[in-house]
């Protein structure tokens, strides 16, 4: 029989959020390329969820032109906790 322990659920459900949540980072990235109308009610949501991260990074990376760097600066940051704490997460399981 498998024994799931419940730091290896967390550890697992935490990776799933957190890649939902950069497929929505990078959803809103393309969105003009794909012409989608993020304003609409059916996908205002995005923007609600993703809006927060992207603007506090764009604030603090220095102007680079015509580029907005804000959603792959997400996107890193977003990567890098995932990994971070699903290590830490699933370190936890290994030892429980």
């Amino acid at each position: 029989m498998i024994e799931i322990s419940l730091p290896d659920i967390v550890a697992r459900g935490a990776h799933n959020l957190l890649t939902l949540y950069m497929m929505f980072i990078v959803l809103r990235w393309v969105s003009p390329w794909l012409e989608l109308d993020l304003r609409s009610p059916r996908l205002r949501w995005i923007c609600a969820l993703t809006d927060p991260l992207i603007n506090a990074l764009r604030r603090a990376l220095p102007p680079m032109g015509p580029m907005d760097f804000g959603p792959l600066a997400a996107l890193f940051v977003v990567w890098i906790v995932r990994a971070l704490s699903v290590g830490v997460l699933a370190g936890v399981a290994m030892r429980g």
